[in-house]
């Protein structure tokens, strides 16, 4: 478990010691290494805005760097991942059990992405279904025959839309599909371009805030039997709620469904290196301003869907929760209950 906050500098001479011993230089080469790749998600969304606060306390606290890029998110992150471009990503603990187990995406059917290992959880990632009033859009069933966008080709937001629009009995062909991106799909809402959008994100997102502020909007409520069908076909989706207040205009709280945000690595990335980049994102939490209620030791392995690195495994220990097992031997993700009482795929406030 994470020690003391005044470990940082030992975190240093740690981090920088392991990788002059494995690489056997030191200098350019080393400095080098010391460069992390960290690829995130579209700047609308929160995977981009955290991850540049997660750089800077990593920057603050220890000898490496990390160079955050902008992507398509979840889907695009673990293709980096797998081929060496990215040394961290967030990504979906939902799309991270479909690439580690090669199923569930066409991107990954029946091909396994075997070297991507869990780092921790940090917070739900809240399904918004965003639309404007005069569309009369109140339930997942007033979807049919409209035109969605359900978030950039490949990604993990469509993955989820599709998800949740089949559990509501909505195929493919009873509504017209635009796929672009967050910020993208707040200007299709603002033109009227379509009648609703699927955006998959920690609340606020800011291209929902910035939409907020110009257009009235409303946020379509995943509750009931819709709900239900949705929690009890995909383990990975768990009760949510978007607070009265939280977007301009959307006075009462919103009853929808979430999945897990996750840091996720590639097993080849030196052990040291993710026990370092781990332990010190946890030893510095205060420094974050977003999902601050979230993001903690306790709740670090809830949702993990995926095999533990071994850095990461130093720092947080063996997993506990059903999830856990999933991270420690790869065994199918189930719906057991966690040793704290809450289920898989929930979130203790830390």
């Amino acid at each position: 478990m994470v020690g003391e906050i005044n470990r940082r500098d030992a975190l240093k001479a740690t981090g920088a010691a392991g990788l002059a011993g494995l690489l056997g230089f030191t200098g350019t080469g080393l400095a080098q290494d010391q460069r992390l790749s960290w690829h995130a998600g579209g700047t609308g969304g929160t995977y981009f805005p955290l991850s540049n606060e997660l750089k800077t306390v990593v920057e603050d606290n220890t000898e490496f760097t990390l160079q955050v890029q902008s992507t398509g998110a979840s889907v695009e992150n673990v293709g980096s991942l797998s081929n060496g471009d990215a040394d961290f990503a967030l990504i979906q603990n939902d799309v991270a059990y479909f690439a580690y187990n090669g199923t569930g995406i066409d991107a990954f059917d029946g091909n396994p992405v075997e070297n991507l290992r869990g780092v921790a959880t940090l917070y739900p990632e809240t399904i918004h279904v965003v639309t404007r009033p005069e569309t009369g859009i109140e339930t997942l069933e007033d979807l049919e025959g409209a035109t969605i966008n359900t978030g950039d080709l490949g990604s993990g937001t469509q993955v989820n839309a599709l998800q949740i629009l089949e559990s509501a009995g909505i195929t493919t062909d009873d509504f017209t599909e635009q796929n672009a991106s967050f910020s993208q799909a707040a200007d299709q809402l603002r033109d009227g371009d379509i009648d609703a959008a699927f955006v998959v994100g920690g609340w606020p997102l800011g291209a929902i805030e910035e939409l907020a502020t110009t257009s009235e909007i409303s946020i379509v409520s995943i509750s009931g039997d819709a709900r239900e069908q949705i929690l009890d076909a995909s383990s990975w989706f768990a009760e949510d709620e978007i607070p009265a207040g939280t977007y301009s205009g959307v006075d009462e709280a919103v009853p929808t469904v979430s999945v897990q945000a996750m840091i996720a690595t590639r097993e080849e990335l030196d052990a040291g290196t993710v026990e370092t980049i781990t332990q010190t994102i946890f030893e510095n939490t205060d420094d974050l301003t977003i999902k601050t209620d979230f993001i903690g030791t306790d709740s670090a392995l809830d949702g993990m869907s995926i095999p533990l690195h071994e850095g990461a495994r130093a720092v947080l220990g063996p997993a506990t929760t059903a999830a856990g097992e999933t991270a420690t031997n790869g065994t199918e993700m189930g719906t057991e209950t966690a040793t704290n009482g809450t289920e898989m795929g929930t979130t203790t406030e830390s």
